[in-house]
């Protein structure tokens, strides 16, 4: 659970804030739980609605009428991201604007769909759309910043 909360963090002091606030959650929800679904996704979706709920508080959306319709990576930022340790892409994660590191982790690392997404944020599909495509446009400059382009290691 600390993995999901250091993804929607800033920073590792948030991260555990984000980490308490959940545990307090599930324990205050625990008898609500029926036995539907694994008990670790149902612990994980407080946690995630922990977060989002936290940054939503913070949240200012820059809304960008331009959707890039192209969701699947090319060859070589694939390549590249295999290539960065995992601090090194949470750090990248964490330099990208709230919105876009939002709706990132929730399409990219937890598997929702922009539909999904744009109900827990309380945004359109498009703007969902929007923010996932700024946010792998930065994420690709960074990449090539730090010498990570075309396939080549720095």
């Amino acid at each position: 659970m600390y993995g999901i909360c250091l993804r929607f963090a800033g920073e590792t002091v948030e991260a555990q804030d984000l980490l308490q606030e959940g545990f307090i959650k599930t324990f205050q929800k625990l008898r609500s739980y029926r036995s539907e679904g694994s008990f670790e996704g149902w612990i994980r979706r407080i946690f995630i609605n922990t977060a989002i709920n936290v940054k939503r508080r913070e949240m200012k959306f820059n809304v960008n009428k331009d959707i890039d319709q192209d969701h699947h990576p090319e060859d070589a930022e694939a390549d590249a991201l295999s290539r960065l340790s995992q601090q090194e892409l949470l750090d990248m994660i964490h330099q990208l604007p709230l919105g876009y590191r939002t709706v990132f982790n929730l399409y990219v690392i937890e598997g929702y769909k922009h539909r999904e997404i744009g109900k827990m944020l309380k945004i359109s599909e498009n703007t969902s759309k929007s923010q996932l495509s700024g946010a792998r446009k930065s994420l690709r400059m960074l990449l090539n910043k730090q010498g990570y382009d075309h396939g080549r290691d720095r």
